[in-house]
């Protein structure tokens, strides 16, 4: 009886010792129903990897929507963020994957209804008055305009996945300052990072107001803009959609962490 026990004893540590090896660990709950939603900082333009399914849509698998996904084996995941989306793209045409049942939503939207493209244009190609003067233009339609623009889009998403836990991320500042950097002066550096401020700063009151959780990658890509020498996005790049998007470092290293840090998991 005693020779027994010890063998059982011994191929019970055995046993235990070759799981460990081998990295196997008792069988996970699969994550929540996760639904991605968004523009192009949540498609992945500039990520690369793309999902030639996703046409203009420019969606990478290399996108930290995607990324969330592979980690977290969701029971179920569909992903119908759009470039150059603005909020009433969102609620025209993206919220069809959303339900009930929904556990998990991630968006970020705004940047385009405030007309981030056409300030990058007017900062690259126009003078610093030009540039402080479109800048200041966009930051009155994010202060005026666009709260309402994002309580309609929120509610939307409220209505169709009322026990979602709902994510927003917001967008990094563009340029680290105080450095020397080819290309665009100061002036327009500081006022470009301003932008992104006063946007994010009006996503997360809208997004407070609706009970969802504001993830702010300004922590993370701090130390990563442009003019860093370590950064997590692009400069002026070709094809030109993806000049001034994440790369897939800043996906990886800015967004997931931020998306994980906030998804109650």
């Amino acid at each position: 009886m005693r020779l027994t026990k010890s063998l059982a004893a011994v191929s019970a540590l055995i046993l235990a010792f070759v799981v460990a090896l081998l990295g196997i660990g008792p069988a996970h709950a699969a994550g929540p129903s996760y639904v991605a939603l968004g523009d192009s900082y949540s498609a992945g333009n500039g990520a690369g990897n793309y999902d030639g399914a996703s046409g203009g849509c420019h969606r990478s698998f290399s996108a930290y929507p995607y990324l969330w996904k592979n980690q977290h084996a969701p029971s179920s995941f569909a992903d119908t963020s759009c470039s150059g989306a603005v909020t009433t793209d969102v609620t025209n045409s993206q919220l069809g994957p959303l339900s009930s049942s929904t556990g998990l939503v991630s968006i970020s939207i705004g940047g385009n209804d405030a007309g981030f493209a056409d300030v990058m244009t007017v900062c690259v190609t126009g003078s610093d008055t030009d540039c402080v003067n479109r800048v200041n233009q966009a930051e009155a339609y994010a202060n005026n305009v666009l709260p309402g623009r994002l309580n309609t889009t929120y509610s939307a998403i409220r209505a169709k996945a009322p026990n979602a836990r709902v994510v927003v991320l917001g967008y990094p500042r563009m340029y680290k300052l105080n450095t020397f950097c080819i290309g665009l002066s100061d002036t327009k550096h500081r006022k470009i990072n301003e932008a992104a401020d006063v946007i994010d700063s009006v996503i997360s009151g809208r997004a407070a107001a609706y009970g969802f959780f504001f993830g702010d990658v300004r922590t993370t890509f701090n130390g990563h803009e442009l003019c860093s020498g370590d950064d997590y996005l692009h400069d002026l790049a070709l094809p030109s959609w993806e000049s001034y998007h994440p790369t897939a470092l800043g996906h990886s290293a800015g967004y997931l962490p931020v998306l994980n840090a906030q998804d109650g998991i």
